[in-house]
């Protein structure tokens, strides 16, 4: 689903990003991204989701080489990726349903299919029972889900998580967690990027850790070692 091949990213300002990065997610699997804050997760995910290209090497996502792709082809690319934020990114003055429902609407959703999608996604995510609360009315974990919701509305295929517990306690997390993982169990491919040691101990899943624009440890790898 994912592949990087000796992928380079350098910006003017910054410099190097990443390093002769090269990793492949398959279908359905789940993967941890970690490393220190600057070490370039970010940039792998904005990769991903194509709001940044390759300065050299290839990103292929779902089989489409972002470099070379085409707006329409990338536009069609990202409604097969759900992508979750850290800050939940929630418009303030709409309801759950309505915040689900705008990812619908902008990629021209019949109306009509709208509202069987978002009750179908919301009970999904156990928010079957607060589709009219608005996002200053619900916890930061339920925020969490109303954005996970937003994610899944038009079944992706690849699920990007950038650090989706990092707002959270220890009890929201673990139901993020488990979510993710469930959502994984039915298909859905999954990079989370985490700084949540503990929670990567205690998940036992595949882990690539980047530093210094450098992908250091893929724990698949030692596990091939053996």
């Amino acid at each position: 689903m994912i592949r990087f091949a000796r992928v380079h990213k350098e910006y003017a300002r910054s410099g190097a990003a990443l390093t002769d990065v090269s990793f492949h997610v398959a279908k359905g699997e789940f993967v941890f991204l970690t490393g220190p804050s600057g070490a370039g997760k970010s940039t792998i995910l904005k990769l991903i989701y194509a709001a940044e290209k390759p300065t050299r090497g290839e990103v292929r996502v779902a089989g489409v080489s972002t470099a070379s792709a085409s707006g329409t082809t990338i536009a069609t690319l990202r409604r097969k990726l759900g992508v979750i934020f850290q800050d939940f990114r929630l418009l303030e003055d709409r309801t759950a349903e309505a915040n689900v429902a705008f990812a619908l609407e902008v990629t021209g959703t019949p109306r009509a299919a709208i509202g069987p999608k978002v009750a179908r996604v919301l009970t999904q995510v156990g928010l079957a029972s607060k589709g009219t609360s608005f996002p200053a009315e619900l916890s930061g974990g339920e925020q969490q889900r109303v954005a996970i919701a937003r994610a899944l509305v038009n079944d992706p295929t690849v699920l990007i998580a950038d650090e989706p517990t990092g707002n959270l306690d220890d009890r929201a997390t673990r139901g993020i967690f488990q979510l993710l993982r469930e959502i994984n169990a039915a298909g859905t491919a999954v990079l989370m990027a985490t700084h949540d040691l503990d929670l990567i101990k205690r998940a036992e899943c595949r882990t690539l850790e980047i530093n210094r624009g450098q992908l250091v440890s893929d724990s698949a790898s030692v596990g091939e070692g053996r």
